[in-house]
């Protein structure tokens, strides 16, 4: 649902690159990838029924220090 309503991981990181116009080519090969993975994550879930693994197990490892 988040991916629907671009709220997603993916999205947001494409918004930061979109305001940092500094990042210049990098960040269009960033949005790219990013662009592609969710096209790839539309095609798993339209023959699986579910998110892809890596989205579906994903964990947030913040450090401590």
């Amino acid at each position: 649902m988040v991916v629907m309503n671009d709220i997603d991981r993916f999205h947001l990181v494409e918004d930061v690159i979109d305001r940092l116009p500094s990042l210049g080519s990098t960040g269009a090969y960033a949005k790219q990838y990013l662009r592609n993975k969710l096209l790839d994550h539309k095609a798993w879930i339209d023959e699986h029924g579910e998110d892809m693994p890596e989205i579906r197990n994903w964990k947030w490892n913040a450090k401590t220090t």
